[in-house]
């Protein structure tokens, strides 16, 4: 008895777990196809799809009984991707293409009725998987260039089964694929568009340097979304480790275009409508959600105490521990969310607390009771608060200010530097990522400002996380200086941005 073995792979968070493909012709039987393994509904269709394939090439699926195992058989498995594998596996089982050969590469693709393949979602994952394993890889050809990125690994990237066919067998040769790119926009948002608002530029420079999270409280029109719109333009390029990373969550969410990988941090910014799975990560498919495609970026909130309680305090774990644990019955996943959180919200529901000449008649109840949707504790995760105050016509008149963000982008480097040298041996990038202890290691605060933090934690009533947040606060701000000890300058700039909106 033979078997015919093609590897694929199952996803499980980024994690691609490898999968046998098994293929049996029996000696007898009448063309019955049984697939077994744990498959869903897409694998289970994907018979269909292979018998319509193998007939546009010209081959009819063998008259004997033919069983398809998907081993592990007690990994649940899902997908179409399972069809280029399915139908490479049966090829070699039926002597077509040779089943040794078959068996040192993991396959992944859709199969179109015509026998074109069509991309799939996961394609890195499953290239870097099968480096690890010592195979090739053999997908569409419109997943190349981003399988290409995994290196020193063989890739077959075909248009269609019959290209891939002649390719193992020698008719012709396909090209191997080459790693792209994305081409990057050259009109990115600038900061010297804003007018005015120099506090909140301030924060948003402070809150770039160190990987810190911001709320923008103020009225409409007052700039806020703009702010948090300039922020990706002052943040370092991902490194090319950085870009794989996040790379590998957006091929898993079929996020990658053309296969080409970018080196811009990305800016997520979800509708406050957004759902608890779309934000966090779940559904029927346990899929990456906001905070996960955000990764080593900015996940910007518009209108913060608009979203649903429920989704806002589902961010309280992943800002803390920087990932998504996406907890079911049937399946327990992680994924990466290391993401830097910027919100903005109004004041109160009219928008105009502040506004003297525009607030209404509830004031201040309407303030408190509308603030009062964001709790404390998700509060105090947040380092940076600052009021963006409305924008008269005065400022509009002023001419654009001299600095661009190309200027705070040089600032901002300089001090990503200064904390990548300093945090080299702890594998974090930024000073958000340190704990309390290390942050006395590594230059820690003087005395004078040792005890400026002890009198306005007494006095402010700040718990130990906003007692430490502070302290991350003023070493970005020291950084920012080039200063190497935190002192008490920088404690008090670090304590200014730090109160709560409302009082419980």
């Amino acid at each position: 008895m033979t078997v015919a073995h093609v590897y694929t792979v199952a996803f499980q968070g980024i994690e691609a777990r490898e999968v046998d493909v098994q293929v049996h012709v029996g000696e007898t039987g009448s063309g019955q196809l049984n697939l077994v393994g744990l498959a869903d509904k897409a694998i289970a269709e994907s018979k269909e799809r292979v018998r319509a394939a193998l007939a546009a090439i010209g081959l009819a699926m063998p008259y004997q009984r033919v069983t398809i195992n998907l081993a592990p058989a007690d990994l649940p498995k899902e997908g179409s991707h399972y069809d280029l594998p399915i139908a490479l596996g049966l090829l070699a089982a039926m002597g077509v293409l040779p089943a040794s050969e078959m068996a040192n590469y993991v396959a992944m693709g859709e199969l179109s009725l015509d026998a074109q393949l069509t991309s799939v979602a996961g394609v890195l994952p499953a290239a870097l998987a099968a480096s690890e394993q010592g195979r090739g890889l053999i997908c569409p050809a419109a997943c190349g260039p981003e399988a290409a990125w995994a290196g020193g690994v063989e890739i077959i990237a075909a248009p269609s089964l019959i290209a891939l066919v002649n390719h193992v067998k020698g008719v012709q040769v396909l090209n191997a694929p080459v790693a792209r790119l994305a081409e990057e926009s050259r009109s990115a948002p600038d900061l010297k568009d804003v007018k005015g608002q120099e506090t909140a530029k301030r924060a948003l420079e402070i809150a770039a340097a160190g990987g810190h999270n911001l709320l923008m409280i103020g009225p409409p029109g007052a700039g806020k979304s703009m702010l948090a719109q300039r922020l990706p333009g002052l943040l370092p390029p991902l490194d090319a480790r950085e870009a794989l990373e996040i790379s590998m969550v957006q091929s898993l969410a079929g996020e990658l275009p053309g296969g080409a990988i970018s080196r811009r941090r990305p800016f997520r910014n979800p509708h406050h409508s957004a759902s608890m799975a779309s934000l966090v990560g779940g559904g029927l498919k346990v899929k990456p959600g906001e905070v996960s495609l955000a990764h080593l970026g900015v996940l910007f909130l518009d209108e913060l105490p608009e979203f649903q309680r429920a989704v806002l305090e589902s961010l309280r774990q992943p800002i803390e521990t920087g990932e998504a644990v996406v907890a079911r019955a049937n399946a327990h996943v992680r994924y990466p969310a290391r993401f830097q959180l910027v919100a903005a919200m109004n004041p109160c529901r009219c928008g105009y607390l502040s506004e003297p000449a525009q607030a209404c008649g509830r004031a201040p109840k309407c303030g408190l009771d509308y603030q009062a949707r964001i709790s404390g504790p998700l509060l105090d995760r947040i380092d940076l608060h600052v009021e963006v105050a409305g924008v008269s016509a005065a400022d509009l008149s002023l001419p654009p200010p001299a600095e661009d963000s190309a200027a705070v982008a040089a600032r901002v480097a300089a001090a990503r530097n200064l904390q990548r040298g300093r945090y080299e041996a702890h594998g974090i990038r930024t000073n958000s990522e340190a704990e309390g202890e290390l942050l006395h290691q590594v230059g820690g605060p003087d005395a004078a400002g040792a005890r400026l933090l002890r009198e306005a934690a007494d006095h402010m009533r700040l718990t130990a996380r906003g007692y430490h947040r502070v302290l991350r606060v003023a070493r970005t701000i020291a950084d920012l200086a080039g200063i190497a000890s935190v002192m008490r300058p920088h404690i008090a700039e670090a304590l200014s941005y730090r109160r709560l909106l409302h009082q419980h």
